[in-house]
């Protein structure tokens, strides 16, 4: 039976360079790769918006997985082929011990192939810099609200982004563990130091189950991936071979296949050159 093999990478720390860019060589090599045939996807915790942007002029033949696996993106479609929601009266407990660590953030729902992003207040200066971002340079649409329960009902819910110190996250992981139907993960920021996320989804929504609805979806026996953070271990988890760049977690590098360049000196894109040389 012939090898149908699939490259995917994570995107922050990995395809991405420290400037959140893909370099003008990584996009002409991988783009020639796709054109002699190789497969080439990404999985991050990105949503559509900010992942397109940034994918703009790479010729991806194969879905994406967002949001770290709580949907599925196909970008030639314009349109989401799977995603995984958060039931209302789960979001609902979520919101329930936000408001009791009193952190806050943003809740993502995807309604008639559409996201939409809500957010209650930007009252720290690391809330407004990733609101900022994300309108200046992706126009990614934002809605305010007085309270985000006013959208459960509505919508299908499907992540959670907060974001602060790894102390006052951690104090809330506890309450969060102790809820039915959710997963998250805990991480910390690639650019700015001190700066960690918890990110909250369904229980169904991992990099691992994304990759493998992939898999079977496109009919890949093999799946070579590529990643730095704790989010990626699903990834891992999920690949025939994972690859951690330099610059990634020591336990993201123990847990590897192997170890390639770090993420400003194009690792990916070269390794999959040379692997299809």
């Amino acid at each position: 039976m012939a090898i149908k093999s699939l490259y995917i990478s994570d995107l922050d720390g990995t395809l991405l360079n420290s400037s959140k860019e893909i370099s003008g060589y990584a996009r002409k090599t991988i783009n020639r790769l796709i054109e002699n045939g190789v497969y080439f996807s990404v999985a991050t915790a990105r949503t559509a918006v900010s992942s397109t942007k940034m994918l703009a002029g790479l010729h991806i033949n194969i879905p994406i997985i967002l949001m770290n696996g709580a949907a599925i993106y196909d970008i030639a479609a314009g349109k989401y082929i799977k995603t995984e929601t958060i039931p209302p009266e789960i979001a609902d407990a979520i919101l329930q011990v936000i408001r009791k660590h009193q952190i806050t953030g943003f809740m993502y729902a995807i309604s008639d192939n559409k996201l939409h992003a809500y957010y209650e207040l930007l009252n720290t200066p690391a809330l407004r810099d990733y609101y900022d971002e994300r309108v200046t340079q992706y126009a990614k649409p934002f809605e305010q609200v007085d309270c985000f329960s006013s959208k459960i009902t509505d919508n299908e819910i499907v992540y959670f982004t907060l974001m602060d110190t790894q102390e006052r996250l951690a104090n809330m992981v506890g309450d969060i563990k102790k809820l039915q139907g959710i997963d998250m993960v805990l991480s910390h920021d690639v650019y700015v130091e001190n700066l960690w996320f918890l990110e909250i989804y369904g229980p169904n929504a991992s990099k691992y189950n994304a990759v493998n609805y992939i898999r079977d979806y496109c009919g890949f026996n093999r799946i070579i991936g590529f990643g730095d953070n704790i989010n990626d271990l699903p990834l891992l988890n999920a690949c025939d071979e994972f690859y951690a760049v330099a610059n990634a977690l020591h336990v993201i590098k123990e847990k590897a296949t192997g170890v390639i360049g770090d993420n400003n000196s194009d690792a990916v894109a070269k390794y999959i050159a040379e692997k299809e040389a």
